[in-house]
């Protein structure tokens, strides 16, 4: 749940924010004003405005409805309940029955905030992969193309010169509408946003239709407690956004599309390197430049012309394919969308770090034995002199992830430099030696160094001619969790002292 919920100011008329919902009023008066939307019981007294509206929200581990009465205490005028609830039988409150509390909350916010989606074209982007990276692109072209665009993805939230922290892919329904209203505020035309499967689970994008919404690829990911049941249940999920959304653009080389966008109320179109596509990508070749590793194509279809993107692999050709389909929706020059694509970085996406003229250095977020399987695959088409890979894993979380990614490097890169990510609570060094496990089933040669400024320091300093070398599994992070803290450290800061050192 979000600490965050909301302005006090306008009272609003409580059946002005319910007029896009079915509902029943179980008990109390309709003719209410509202003063503010909580949805976060743990919000202290004096921060909750008398006549507030309380949604209860059944989460993983809270439940909303069991703190009703206490919400009432603390002011509240108005409950969104979706079961019973107990409150004093003297009570002065408006209790609203919905079926689903977190689909009502999401029309209750954008009614609140005055509808902001209707005043920007949205853009939605979801899949296992890609979604980050092609936020920034079609940020990037589209302001290089004059637009004033916001984003809200899994690194940060930018409204204007703003950037906000995120802590999820997509905010909760109250949050997401509150940065809309923002951006409004600001000035801007046009919002790029990820969308998360468990967003669309949670109908945090309800309440307002997305002018574009886009599919990018599917594997399995997300599966498990809390997130979702199945592959089919991920599926299903995502699918979701092609019946909130005008226009659905999707990957056509996809083996899952058909079934994702079933059931679609959209206009369709695809990209892809498939003949059968709409607008696609076609005679790739791989650039190779003094420490800097990139992909040229040319575009086909619904639109001719040669592009260059300054980042490796197809991956980065879909990426940039993505965003094109979707520039195209704007009237954006090709000189513009080429400018763009040569001048758009990502920050811990495949991110070159110049340290040499003799080896390619990058950042990438690869976290898993997918994504790392993924990336060292790509680079050795480049076929580097040596590929090195340094990476860590994650404390408290599945040590079968370590296995998976120590037998990956180990197999793919020439040689694997372990170290350590973000231990949280466990041992730096227990960490380590399961990674050592995976490593162990390949003929893969490593080297141990526990201190990742160390490790990094080593792979520079061991950097021959033509090596690709990969900093993998922190990417954009900024900070190294140790024992509940999280204390800074940025891969990019690390480097520099490391040069700054060794003059």
């Amino acid at each position: 749940m979000s600490a965050l919920s909301g302005k006090v100011g306008a009272a609003m008329k409580l059946t002005d924010l319910l007029k896009n919902l079915e509902y029943k009023c179980i008990q109390g008066e309709l003719d209410r004003e509202v003063s503010q939307i909580v949805y976060d019981s743990r919000k202290e007294a004096k921060d909750i405005a008398e006549g507030c509206l309380f949604v209860c929200i059944e989460g993983a581990v809270f439940d909303g409805h069991e703190y009703a009465a206490e919400m009432v205490a603390k002011g509240a005028k108005v409950l969104v309940v979706s079961k019973a609830v107990k409150v004093p039988s003297d009570a002065d409150v408006t209790i609203i029955q919905v079926e689903n509390t977190r689909y009502a909350m999401a029309f209750i916010s954008a009614a609140y905030f005055g509808n902001p989606a209707d005043k920007l074209k949205v853009i939605g982007i979801t899949g296992t992969k890609g979604k980050t990276t092609t936020t920034y692109l079609v940020k990037s072209i589209l302001e290089n193309a004059g637009y004033k665009v916001g984003l809200v993805g899994t690194i940060e939230v930018i409204i204007g010169d703003t950037h906000i922290h995120a802590n999820n892919t997509t905010p909760e329904s109250y949050l997401l509408q509150e940065y809309f209203a923002q951006m409004v505020e600001a000035g801007l035309d046009t919002v790029v946003m990820e969308v998360s499967s468990q967003a669309l689970m949670q109908h945090r994008s309800q309440g307002f239709l997305f002018d574009y919404g886009i599919f990018t690829n599917l594997e399995p990911d997300h599966i498990g407690p809390n997130e979702h049941a199945s592959f089919e249940e991920y599926m299903m999920y995502k699918g979701m956004l092609f019946r909130q959304c005008k226009v659905g653009i999707v990957n056509g080389d996809d083996k899952h599309w058909e079934q994702v966008v079933k059931g679609h109320t959209c206009e369709l179109e695809s990209f892809g390197m498939g003949q059968e596509c709409m607008l696609r990508a076609e005679n790739m070749k791989l650039v190779r430049k003094a420490g800097e590793l990139g992909v040229a194509f040319h575009v086909a279809g619904l639109l001719d012309f040669d592009v260059e993107v300054p980042t490796p692999g197809r991956f980065s050709v879909y990426n940039a394919l993505t965003a094109i389909a979707i520039c195209r929706h704007f009237q954006v020059k090709e000189e513009d969308i080429r400018k763009a694509l040569l001048t758009a970085h990502v920050k811990g996406r495949i991110e070159m770090v110049k340290v040499s003229e003799d080896f390619t250095l990058l950042i990438d977020y690869a976290h898993n034995a997918m994504a790392l399987e993924s990336l060292l695959t790509t680079l050795k088409e480049y076929e580097p002199h040596r590929l090195v890979c340094l990476f860590g894993c994650g404390g408290n979380r599945s040590r079968q992830r370590r296995f998976e990614m120590g037998e990956v490097s180990g197999r793919l890169a020439d040689v694997t430099i372990i170290t350590s990510d973000n231990p949280r609570f466990e041992e730096p060094q227990a960490i380590i030696d399961d990674i050592k496990v995976g490593m162990a089933k390949t003929s893969g040669k490593y080297v141990e160094i526990c201190d990742r400024k160390e490790a990094i320091a080593y792979a520079i300093a061991h950097g021959e001619p033509g090596d690709i070398i990969v900093l993998a599994g922190k990417g954009h992070e900024d900070y190294q969790e140790i024992k509940g803290v999280k204390y800074p450290m940025d891969e990019r800061v690390l480097i520099q002292e490391i040069l700054d050192e060794s003059h």
